[in-house]
């Protein structure tokens, strides 16, 4: 993903959002009424091994051994389970006008329920840390950039094989979403999502919102409202930060303004026209926003936080079973 701009002046709207959170949580705060903690099944422990095992493959750059390897991998995770689980395979072109097989990989619950609900994160490698001083043309192990949205999905597919959802539920896995031109065009990203959007794995797909997790690993992870979410997804980005504030994970979902990005939910928005929010560390305190992990090296499983995860899995998965 890249940034279209650093930070952005949303609509007077969400001040006036913040403004009645923060003044119905002073008034909780003021009368002591806070209620428990909801319990919600999420295994940060298990999400954070499948990570690991993305990882252990090595660098999943399209066309790799590593890539190829963790199709498999994932689209036997998605078999286990979800109702079904299939691989979408396209052919798109790099912004060097190279031709780049992809796979999008698909696995749905409730077949037959209209009423749905699209989960998805990339789970592609960046061909090259270019935004580290040492070896930037090699890439990094991508554990937060790719590996971290798709583990915190598998763990939720998990758990709603146990916990049935009454909505129907598609998770996708965009291939080729980060290969784009940091200095080029918002289209030479995100590749596998355009791909779905435009030919869709379901002849008239629609799904009432969308959800889409990257880079939700990082100690302290801070989700700032993200541009293109609030601009496309207004409501739905209400839902899910209240839903994380109410179980207790406002210190990670923030009620602050973020970049404008370009990531996959942006062409869902603009080309299928499911509205979708992103869910993203971006903390702007920090140089990229993205943290020092970003398209560097450092990348890695140590980067990785078990917390960080389960506040963004408990979240998720109650949103999705609440429906």
């Amino acid at each position: 993903m890249k940034r279209l701009a650093p930070v952005i002046t949303f609509p007077f709207l969400i001040a006036v959002f913040f403004w009645s959170c923060e003044s119905n949580d002073t008034k909780s705060k003021k009368n002591n009424v806070y209620k428990p903690k909801v319990s919600v099944q999420f295994n940060q422990d298990s999400a954070y091994q499948y990570i690991k095992d993305q990882v252990d493959f090595g660098p999943r750059v399209p066309g790799s051994a590593a890539h190829g390897m963790t199709a498999i991998y994932l689209q036997d995770k998605l078999t286990e389970f979800c109702d079904t689980a299939f691989v979408q395979y396209g052919s798109v072109k790099n912004h060097l006008n190279q031709k780049i097989d992809i796979k999008n990989i698909i696995g749905s619950f409730n077949l037959s329920q209209k009423k749905r609900i699209l989960l998805c994160a990339h789970w592609d490698t960046r061909p090259m840390a270019d935004q580290d001083s040492e070896r930037p043309n090699q890439p990094a192990d991508g554990a937060n950039d790719g590996a971290s949205g798709v583990g915190v999905l598998i763990e939720i597919s998990r758990q709603l094989q146990l916990q049935r959802p009454d909505a129907g539920v598609d998770i996708i896995f965009f291939d080729a979403e980060d290969m784009g031109d940091s200095q080029g065009a918002p289209e030479t990203w995100c590749l596998g999502s355009q791909f779905w959007s435009k030919f869709p794995h379901k002849k008239n797909y629609v799904a009432r919102f969308g959800i889409l997790l990257d880079m939700v690993g990082p100690k302290d992870a801070v989700f700032a409202i993200e541009g293109n979410s609030w601009l496309y997804a207004q409501p739905y980005v209400k839902k899910v930060w209240n839903t994380a504030q109410k179980l207790g994970h406002g210190q990670n979902f923030v009620n602050y303004q973020g970049g404008q990005l370009v990531d996959d939910h942006l062409f869902i928005n603009q080309i299928i026209g499911i509205p979708t929010l992103d869910i993203i560390h971006y903390d702007i305190r920090q140089n990229t926003g993205f943290g020092d992990f970003w398209h560097t090296h450092k990348d890695n499983m140590e980067s990785i936080n078990r917390e960080s995860l389960k506040a963004v899995g408990e979240t998720v998965f109650k949103v999705v079973v609440d429906l």
